[in-house]
């Protein structure tokens, strides 16, 4: 969410001679860009794509569909791969880094240049979240979701973000159903916008099915809540208290909304603390973390649900887990190991911290994934996603 006690940036343009200016709005917190024109029905595709590519922002003044045309457009200019010719014929084929990690950062780097060039395309806002634009939906209640109600100050945001607010709105409207839950209707996790929406199912069933440790009844903890899934899926296993973490507000949020949904108000207790809860109530039988599975900068808030720079989340919660696991108690792992399949973390490493956190592994129950992205030979990491496996890790102090 973006930071409310820091001036919001303003962006300036030129239109019809005269200076303009407005409030920027960017979730990844990115500057405005210095460059803008203003552009309508009658710019072409390929005059948009030079201009963003070069960092040229383009303020839509047009037909608000004909801009969604556009973006679509230009998102299939983005995946072209140039060939490069040389005074003989093809250019030789590069080299292929073949150091760990390689191709995972070659991805991200190639989905950060499409995105600089998507976000590109600027979409106005009035005072009240409307677009002032011809065919434009009312998606008021979208922004004011995402971003607070409105202030009243005319915005600009990238047409990319916008419909990735429209996007999280309609998953929190309809819900995400999770069978791990229980039948249906009442089984459907609503995310908010900037908080992951739990769509691998495996990892749920994981915690679902596998028997609780003794004690485990009475109190559990569940360390970065999130939409409040996990913590959910406890209760409604008869866990009769559970103190569930959360730092993100937007995640705490959510997970309140989820939980008084539920009916689970009283039995799940939300404390906005990082990682483990303080002191009187600081140690349980049963201590449940699904942490961000990559070890990678995130680039923005939703994104630190998936990427975790140094392992910080990882290493901190095997640093502590023994001071907090009643005497027999067990901590629960939920990890995927799609990193080490990209060459960013090895099994040892993780066994390593395992070890210096003075635990041992009691068991673990593997999943494999049942994603699409798992059997999409087209996806560029396809064979680390092939390979990947996640687990539950059952782990207890040593004796």
């Amino acid at each position: 969410m973006p930071d409310l006690s820091t001036p919001t940036p303003l962006i300036h343009w030129t239109e019809a001679g005269q200076p303009a200016s407005a409030h920027w709005r960017s979730e990844r917190d990115a500057p405005p860009p210095p460059r803008v024109v203003v552009a309508d029905d009658s710019t072409t595709a390929d005059a948009a794509y030079r201009l963003a590519c070069e960092g040229t922002a383009l303020l839509w003044r047009g037909d608000f569909h004909n801009a969604r045309q556009l973006l679509l457009a230009l998102a299939k200019r983005a995946e072209r791969v140039p060939r490069r010719k040389s005074r003989g014929g093809s250019a030789p084929a590069p080299a292929i880094d073949t150091a760990p990690g390689a191709a995972f950062h070659r991805h991200r780097q190639l989905q950060a240049q499409r995105a600089r060039v998507l976000s590109q395309l600027l979409i106005p806002l009035e005072g009240d979240h409307g677009i002032p634009l011809r065919r434009a939906p009312d998606h008021r209640l979208a922004c004011a979701q995402a971003w607070g109600e409105p202030d009243g100050q005319p915005a600009v945001v990238a047409l990319r973000e916008l419909l990735g607010v429209v996007s999280a709105h309609e998953w929190r409207k309809k819900g995400v159903p999770v069978p791990a839950l229980g039948p249906a209707p009442d089984n459907r996790i609503h995310p908010h916008y900037g908080v992951f929406s739990p769509v691998r199912g495996e990892y749920l069933d994981l915690v679902a099915h596998t028997e609780l440790p003794v004690g485990a009844l009475d109190l559990a903890f569940d360390i970065g809540t999130g939409t409040g899934v996990l913590a959910a899926i406890l209760a409604r296993r008869g866990v009769r208290r559970v103190l569930a973490t959360e730092i993100d507000p937007r995640a705490q949020a959510c997970a309140r909304d989820n939980l008084l949904q539920f009916g689970l108000g009283d039995t799940v207790q939300l404390m906005a603390v990082d990682l483990f809860p303080p002191p009187p109530d600081s140690r349980a039988a049963l201590v449940l973390c699904n942490p961000p599975w990559l070890p990678a900068r995130a680039g923005s808030a939703i994104e630190r649900a998936v990427y975790d720079e140094d392992s910080r989340m990882l290493r901190g919660f095997l640093a502590d887990l023994k001071a907090h696991l009643l005497p027999g108690g067990e901590g629960w792992l939920i990890l995927s190991d799609l990193a080490e399949h990209l060459g960013l973390r090895t099994r040892e490493q993780l066994l390593g911290w395992v070890s210096s956190g003075g635990l041992q592994v009691l068991g673990r129950i593997d999943v494999r994934p049942r994603h699409g992205k798992a059997s999409d030979a087209e996806d560029p990491l396809h064979a680390a996603r092939a390979a990947e496996v996640t687990s539950l890790w059952r782990l207890g102090a040593q004796t």
